[in-house]
């Protein structure tokens, strides 16, 4: 679900077929022609390399190199595993294309979006936090089918309320095996003969931890939509313990830290939790009811979060 914790990026015209931005949470100011003919590599802050890739892959989908002076800022923390990364590349994806007059809405904003992650940090990340900033309903979950990009709103109950706690090791998918799990994916799905393990069985893929660990959270992501539009916290509590396990022990990406933090807050009287994002560090997300998850997040120094809107252009008027 998108969050109610937000990237912006605030624009004014230039008339001189430049594109410089600033970031209010970083220091400096990137300077770019508007044609997108920067080389992105060469670009040395982070935040700006999204900048120069969201101006590239925008030029070859035929955004005219029209100026624009652009202030960045965000809520969402930085490598805490709630795609913030994701959520400034779409930010200034739609903030460039909207100052161009440029088509690039819903699902063809998130491929763009998603292209411009992968030019900017080289990470072969999916479409899946794309596709949700875009896609976002306030009050309900998503359930993102990312190979036909369709996105089937279910409705969260009121009595289910999530709590987002930081585990203190920041994260970052550049730095962690996310590149290599994906790869090992692809190649097991290559020897299974199969377009992606998607397409497996689970019986196919029993003896293979990495493989088991995608068919099995493809079966439970399903199941945790039906619980959700039945109101059945209980169940879905239990596919997040589930879960939990599987990227812990199958796909081999949480941390010490994330297993105690998620049975901190089982203890805490969650229904559920399990580490979010790629792993290696970042957030645990919990399910708790209404009465248990401001007690929660205070006494682990977490947040409560609730779904909201995605991504949409903001005018004078509307502030």
């Amino acid at each position: 679900m998108a969050i109610d914790r937000s990237a912006a990026v605030s624009v004014s015209p230039r008339t001189d077929g430049r594109v410089r931005a600033r970031s209010e949470d970083f220091a400096g100011t990137v300077d770019l022609p508007a044609d997108g003919t920067a080389v992105v590599a060469t670009v040395e802050s982070e935040w700006g390399r999204t900048v120069a890739a969201a101006l590239t892959v925008l030029a070859e989908a035929g955004r005219a190199p029209v100026g624009a002076d652009l202030m960045i800022r965000s809520s969402v923390p930085v490598g805490s595993g709630l795609s913030s990364s994701a959520a400034v590349g779409v930010a200034v994806t739609m903030a460039l294309a909207d100052a161009a007059a440029f088509p690039a809405l819903g699902p063809d904003l998130a491929r763009i979006a998603q292209s411009v992650e992968h030019r900017a940090s080289g990470v072969p990340c999916g479409i899946m936090d794309q596709l949700a900033s875009v896609s976002g309903l306030a009050d309900h979950a998503l359930l993102l089918d990312c190979r036909s990009l369709t996105v089937t709103p279910v409705a969260i109950p009121p009595e289910a309320v999530f709590v987002v706690v930081h585990s203190g090791e920041p994260r970052r998918l550049v730095d962690s095996a996310y590149a290599a799990r994906r790869a090992a994916c692809e190649e097991a799905a290559a020897v299974l003969g199969v377009a992606t393990l998607r397409d497996a069985s689970f019986a196919a893929v029993s003896h293979l931890p990495f493989a088991r660990h995608v068919v099995s959270e493809n079966l439970r992501t399903l199941a945790f939509a039906d619980a959700l539009r039945d109101g059945d916290l209980d169940r879905c509590g239990s596919l997040m313990l589930e879960s939990h396990g599987s990227l812990r022990d199958d796909f081999g990406v949480s941390t010490v830290r994330l297993d105690e933090l998620v049975v901190a807050l089982m203890g805490a009287g969650a229904f559920g939790a399990r580490l979010t994002g790629a792993g290696f560090g970042g957030c645990v997300v919990g399910l708790f009811d209404p009465g248990r998850a401001a007690i929660a997040a205070e006494r682990f120094g977490g947040f409560v979060v609730r779904a909201a809107d995605g991504a949409r252009i903001v005018t004078e008027e509307d502030t």
